[in-house]
């Protein structure tokens, strides 16, 4: 059987949103996170963590640990790392070298819900990151790491680590772990349609007709 992340990065994250609609789950699409350092569509299981601010840090035994590290050594190549950074406070949530860590362990991108800084070296490796602004500041006496591989939120939705991630230029959609078989097969029929539909125009159909026909029933959850 096909390897699951390889079917949904062939998708894209409009088909993946019209799917999800399909089978139930509208919502589960992120809107504003901006592919900030290559225009590269990454697709993966999630791994995640979550910060806080400094002043909530919990007294850790032995050596301390930089955020992000863990995740990425916990990762498998062509996962995805999701971050979340929702503190309000202006501090880097990821940075360059997790990103060339990132990059050698194979991770497919990250996807930050807050801050990354050290945009310019991410570009320089091509490695893909997607989140909500930038910064120089480090999180250093800022945030700090409260939890990985637990759920985090990212926009107004909650993500497990293992769900599945999609991430384009159009938004961020995320796939419950349970669900992605039938997202993937709405999305792939959707997919094809909307195929069929660009070749009847360039056939020389009337996008009136093409559009008519097939684009307004498609969302049907039993059509």
């Amino acid at each position: 059987m096909e390897n699951r992340v390889t079917r949904l990065k062939r998708l894209d994250c409009c088909a993946v949103s019209d799917a999800l609609d399909k089978v139930g789950l509208n919502g589960r699409v992120v809107s504003g996170l901006r592919a900030e350092s290559v225009t590269a569509k990454i697709a993966g299981r999630a791994v995640t963590y979550r910060l806080v601010p400094f002043d909530q840090e919990k007294i850790q035994q032995g050596p301390p640990k930089h955020l992000g590290t863990t995740a990425i050594e916990l990762a498998d190549p062509g996962d995805v790392i999701v971050v979340e950074q929702r503190t309000g406070i202006d501090a880097g949530s990821w940075g360059g070298i997790l990103s060339l860590a990132a990059k050698l362990r194979g991770i497919s991108g990250v996807v930050a819900e807050g801050p990354v800084r050290d945009i310019d070296e991410a570009r320089a490796y091509k490695f893909p990151i997607y989140c909500r602004s930038l910064t120089a500041k480090t999180a250093r006496g800022r945030v700090v790491e409260a939890e990985v591989n637990g759920a985090v939120t990212v926009g107004e939705l909650i993500v497990n680590p293992g769900d599945y991630v999609l991430a384009d230029s159009s938004g961020v959609a995320f796939i419950p772990r349970s669900e992605i078989d039938s997202v993937l097969s709405a999305a792939e029929m959707i997919a094809a349609r909307e195929a069929a539909m660009a070749k009847a125009l360039l056939d020389g159909s009337k996008v009136t007709d093409v559009m008519g026909a097939n684009y307004e029933h498609m969302l049907r959850k039993h059509g």
